[in-house]
């Protein structure tokens, strides 16, 4: 499934950057631009289960089950009223904003609101309007939902997010009918949630970010012997809005096991995959050591609310 990555699409980026997916802020009227100009892709609306499958398997070939790995009620009616509809999804304006992401990339095509069921604490049921998987559609990205809606408030808040259609993961092999997450609350700050090894063939090693804050981001360094892909459960920023770049990436600590099978921390070389406003990191390595795990330490990055990060660590899927 591919996505177009040109400045007919940036609108959506640039709304997920700056208000769901934590990226830098822009000027209204440069926001209005781009929206203008915006051919979305990613976006779905049907309001039942529309896929129609005999796929019943939950585990894929590798033994690996799925299952949602985080849903995050990022924004409570804060997704900007005109923009948003233009480049998120027709009827995203002024609702409340939740990420929630797949342990497998996904087939958008088996993707509707109607597949999911968002239940709040008086057991009230949210209502899913849209959703888009942009602006995390780079090779390998493909499991970060973004969801808009109404999904309660702050006294009356989401709590569980079940699927209760027929989602197929991006190789038809699984479904994610009948998996369901805790929903993290809206005043929690980001966590790393997801982690796993970069294909060789996802590298594009040297590759230069846009020149705007938004499209595709920038590749590891020539020499990166190793990526490892770490994804947030939301966008994040540096506090005050800043783009995240490599000094946060010098924080992250990466634990892997040498070849006598003792343990040892390093850091990334260098931090890519940043400037396409997105929930995903690519952490570069220079060594081939098997990666056990993922940390990044408290305080250092915040979500749209601007909710600060705690340490958060989270082991290399298998």
């Amino acid at each position: 499934m591919a996505s177009k990555r040109t400045l007919v699409t940036g609108a959506s980026l640039l709304v997920l950057t700056g208000v769901v997916l934590g990226a830098s802020k822009f000027r209204p009227v440069q926001n209005f631009y781009y929206a203008l100009q915006i051919e979305r892709t990613l976006d779905r609306y049907a309001q039942t289960d529309t896929t129609k499958t005999g796929v019943v398997a939950t585990i894929d070939a590798s033994g690996r089950e799925a299952s949602l790995v985080s849903a995050f009620f990022g924004l409570d009616g804060g997704l900007p009223s005109i923009v948003s509809d233009w480049a998120v999804c027709k009827g995203a304006g002024g609702a409340d904003g939740m990420p929630v992401i797949f342990s497998h990339e996904v087939d958008v095509n088996t993707l509707d609101p109607g597949d999911f069921k968002v239940v709040q604490r008086s057991g009230a049921i949210g209502k899913v309007t849209c959703l888009t998987l942009a602006p995390a559609d780079d090779p390998g990205e493909l499991r970060t939902a973004l969801l808009a809606g109404q999904f309660g408030s702050p006294g009356d808040p989401a709590i569980s997010v079940e699927v209760t259609g027929d989602i197929l993961s991006l190789d038809g092999a699984i479904t994610f009918k009948g998996t369901q997450v805790d929903v993290v609350p809206l005043e929690d700050g980001p966590s790393i949630v997801f982690a796993e090894t970069v294909p060789s063939d996802q590298w594009e090693l040297g590759k230069v970010a846009t020149q705007i804050p938004f499209g595709g981001g920038s590749g590891c360094p020539d020499g990166t012997k190793q990526i490892v892909r770490a994804t947030w459960n939301g966008g994040i920023t540096k506090p005050g809005g800043a783009p995240v770049d490599g000094d946060e990436g010098a924080l992250y600590q990466i634990t892997i096991e040498l070849s006598d099978r003792t343990e040892q921390t390093t850091s990334p070389i260098a931090l890519a995959d940043t400037g396409d406003g997105d929930n995903n990191h690519k952490l570069c390595l220079d060594t081939d050591a098997t990666v056990k795990s993922v940390a990044f330490p408290a305080g250092h990055v915040t979500d749209p609310r601007k909710d600060l990060n705690p340490a958060t660590s989270i082991a290399l899927a298998r």
